[in-house]
């Protein structure tokens, strides 16, 4: 078996701020020490509350934030060690595609000045090469070669999410960080973008971390799921049993949150309540405590580590010791 192409380990990002009259310093602890693994190939799919962390952990993947502690290995490379200038060259491996497709796409350039910008960047191709690929990676993302010289303003949503994409895609990367790149869009572009990006992964051999707070986007597209909760990782596994049998208590909320049409579905867990405790104080022990019904006083004052399962999967939760 080949080693993953990324693994995290303890990886922590608090960010400093501010608090009260006093101008007290605190830090909120965005991402808390999390661990996990992406095999070549694959897409892992990232879930959890709004503010849990998720967006973080993919920005800090590519360094596009720096770490506070921990380790980010892509190919064998620890990524929080690597200078400046050696990280520029590597940046060609790893993109993203954003959330919002109308914020971020430069207004005053053209189609083919978007996409063409990375190759130029990392020296990959003359200017005729460069201009061919573009053009191919504009077909491969549903769009015509005609509409090189347009403006972002002159397309849609999802449009513009599919330049995004081809912009992404124009390093031939290794792995993309999809941030949320179907939240903003309508549901029926959302399943084409979807499937657009299945395509794409099959074509190029891409590798996805996908962070998204839609529980069906997540189901649709990922081959494993990791579930988080106030920067930290509680379950992570493949994704048919953890949507058929999922161990964590706030993974079993999560998916009894979700409407369903079908009135003979019963809900086999209550819906969360409470609001999510602020990460500049989390609760001790078990972050998740405050909110779960099988709290006992073990989880209160001792942080759970992640006990196996069965099939495979694993839970941070003191149900499983």
């Amino acid at each position: 078996m080949s080693p993953p192409l990324v693994e995290v380990r303890r990886l922590k990002k608090w960010f400093e701020t501010v608090r009260g009259l006093a101008r007290e310093k605190v830090f909120v602890r965005a991402v808390d020490g999390v661990d996990f693994t992406i095999a070549r190939g694959e897409t892992l799919g990232l879930v959890g509350e709004s503010g849990c962390g998720k967006t973080t952990v993919g920005r800090l993947l590519i360094r596009l934030i720096e770490p506070t502690e921990g380790e980010i290995r892509f190919d064998g490379v620890n990524l929080a060690e690597v200078e400046a200038k050696k990280l520029q060259a590597m940046r060609r491996d790893f993109q993203i595609i954003f959330q919002d497709p109308f914020a971020a796409l430069n207004p005053r350039m053209t189609v083919s000045e978007i996409i063409g910008r990375p190759m130029e960047i990392h020296g990959l191709s003359r200017r005729a090469q460069r201009d061919a690929r573009v053009g191919e990676l504009l077909e491969a993302v549903g769009l015509r070669r005609e509409q090189l010289g347009r403006y972002p303003h002159e397309f849609s949503g999802g449009q513009r999410q599919r330049i995004g994409i081809a912009r992404a895609l124009a390093t031939r990367p290794k792995l993309v960080v999809a941030d949320e790149p179907t939240s903003a869009l309508d549901v029926s572009v959302q399943a084409q973008i979807l499937n657009l990006m299945k395509e794409l992964q099959a074509r190029f051999g891409l590798t996805y971390l996908f962070v998204s707070h839609n529980i069906s986007v997540i189901r649709h597209i990922s081959d494993r799921v990791a579930v988080m909760y106030l920067g930290k990782i509680v379950e992570v596994g493949a994704k048919a049993p953890l949507f058929a049998r999922p161990a964590h208590p706030y993974t079993r909320a999560l998916l009894a949150a979700v409407p369903s049409l079908d009135p003979r579905r019963r809900r086999g867990e209550a819906v969360l309540e409470g609001d999510v405790p602020s990460p500049v104080n989390p609760p001790s022990g078990c972050r998740f405590h405050t909110r779960c019904r099988y709290v006992m006083p073990r989880c209160i004052v001792e942080e759970p580590p992640f006990y196996p399962l069965d099939d495979g999967r694993v839970a941070a939760c003191h149900l499983f010791d």
